[in-house]
């Protein structure tokens, strides 16, 4: 096990090798986890395997990172579910797992990997995020497996279906009901992070990556890419701009960081960034996935919960965010966090 605490670059991409834990110890801002940004992080235990990317959208986060070298302990079945993303993020709540913050915070330099990846997985079946049986994971999970390895194969449903062991289930209604998305759907998205993988990351010709994702010509990827991401693979390439790392996003955030407490309006943004705020709102939903709205609340969001853990009172946080009145600033952050500042408090020191 490699253990290492660091300072990330901001908009570097780090690129994950082996089986891996990220513990962002401090900071504030938002993350993205292979061209998905999330930015309810805190207080989470992130798991990534090989061949994902993180990249850190503020740059004043601290981070533990652990590398896992014992790669038999993850074709367990019971610890895959740590790592084979379904939908989103693969996570444990540490404000749901005593156990969990416990040994980060205390033992993670001992060299016994087994110890936080058991509890982590014990503590994600206990959180059940998608309200099945164990069985009946496996039986999703052997689903997933078979996506991850032959999703460039132009297969059928039916073939799909055919290589999974439904352990008596129906697989394909299985999935449907648990995760939301048919096995169709799941192959298709994973499809679509690989194609996104080959663009940003690759020199590959648009040519050679259709071919390559199993397209029938690259005309048809165009079209499809295009579709699905409102770019062409050329557009995309140039604004993911892996190599120079724009600086638009570090830029916007850095405004952001500053200001979000005294000021709201997209105008005011966009002058700092000399745009329009139409121009300014199309480039953020274009490289972020994400509206300047949200990014400006989320950013309220996540201030407001580090002053609530500084023991701040409703009324003193309430005026220095800018809230006419301390239950405004009450109301918005319920409707936002989806609990009341007292509940975040109490679930934060009760666990």
């Amino acid at each position: 096990m490699k253990v290492e605490k660091f300072n990330p670059e901001i908009n570097k991409v780090y690129f994950i090798e082996s089986h891996t834990l990220i513990h962002i110890l401090s900071g504030k801002g938002s993350i993205q986890v292979d061209f998905k940004n999330y930015f309810d992080w805190q207080e989470k235990a992130i798991f990534l395997e090989k061949g994902q990317y993180i990249k850190f959208l503020s740059g004043d986060f601290t981070v533990r990172r652990i590398e896992f070298s014992n790669d038999s302990k993850f074709h367990d079945p019971e610890v895959r579910v740590l790592f084979k993303h379904l939908i989103s993020l693969g996570y444990i709540d540490l404000l749901e797992c005593g156990d969990c913050e416990t040994f980060l915070s205390e033992s993670v330099l001992a060299d016994n990997s087994a110890d936080i990846i058991d509890i982590s997985s014990k503590q994600w079946f206990w959180q059940n995020p998608f309200q099945a049986s164990k069985e009946e994971y496996q039986v999703i999970f052997d689903t997933k497996a078979i996506i991850d390895k032959e999703y460039a194969n132009q297969l059928t449903t039916n073939d799909l279906v055919s290589l999974i062991n439904d352990r008596g289930y129906n697989a394909q209604a299985l999935v449907k009901n648990k995760v939301g998305l048919s096995v169709k759907n799941l192959m298709s998205s994973k499809r679509h992070k690989e194609s996104l993988k080959e663009v940003a990351f690759t020199d590959k010709t648009i040519q050679e990556i259709s071919y390559d994702l199993g397209f029938k010509d690259d005309a048809y990827f165009n079209r499809v890419f295009k579709t699905t991401v409102g770019q062409t693979p050329k557009e995309f390439r140039a604004n993911f701009d892996f190599q120079n790392r724009d600086l638009f996003t570090q830029d916007l955030l850095e405004l952001l960081s500053k200001y979000h407490t005294q000021e709201r309006a997209l105008g005011f943004y966009a002058d700092k960034m000399n745009v329009s705020i139409k121009t300014l709102s199309k480039k953020v939903q274009s490289k972020m996935n994400i509206s300047l709205g949200q990014l400006i609340r989320l950013e309220l969001i996540n201030t407001a919960k580090l002053m609530i853990l500084d023991n701040e009172s409703i009324t003193s946080i309430s005026n220095r965010l800018g809230f006419e009145e301390p239950n405004h600033f009450s109301r918005f952050f319920k409707h936002y966090s989806g609990q009341t500042p007292t509940d975040f408090k109490l679930k934060k020191y009760n666990s």
